[in-house]
């Protein structure tokens, strides 16, 4: 079912200052900024050979991102999302294994313009877990 690493998301409180550290201090070629409303965010990606960082700042008072930058004020990994072939085989093989899909269990269109879900912290060794299609 797993597929690749497709990225690994930093939640940040200032999206332009995280990319040019990234990108000063790293030599990282960065995306453009992107308001994500139907999530609550901003996203930039940085570019990898094998994967991408994706870097999240709150969008609006109702972020996401906002409780995780309360508990975690310098920002921190936020979750890691894996691609899968078939986004509703993986959800439902996952439900049928016991596993818990947050919100309403649909998949929603993510950042790359591709179906996404996230996956119970608590299911997965504490780690919030995205699955995206491939």
């Amino acid at each position: 079912m797993i597929g690749r690493l497709n990225h690994v998301a930093i939640a940040v409180k200032d999206i332009d200052a995280a990319a040019a550290t990234y990108q000063n201090s790293l030599g990282a070629s960065i995306s453009e900024k992107v308001e994500q409303s139907e999530h609550g965010v901003s996203t930039i990606f940085i570019e990898l050979p094998n994967t991408k960082i994706e870097l999240l700042e709150p969008l609006g008072e109702d972020s996401p991102i906002n409780k995780f930058l309360e508990r975690n004020p310098d920002g921190g990994i936020h979750h890691i999302c894996y691609e899968v072939d078939d986004i509703l085989k993986a959800r439902d093989q996952l439900l049928k294994e016991g596993a818990r899909v947050l919100g309403s269990g649909e998949p929603k269109i993510g950042a790359h313009g591709k179906p996404v879900l996230f996956l119970h912290p608590k299911d997965f060794c504490g780690t919030l877990t995205e699955l995206e299609e491939a």
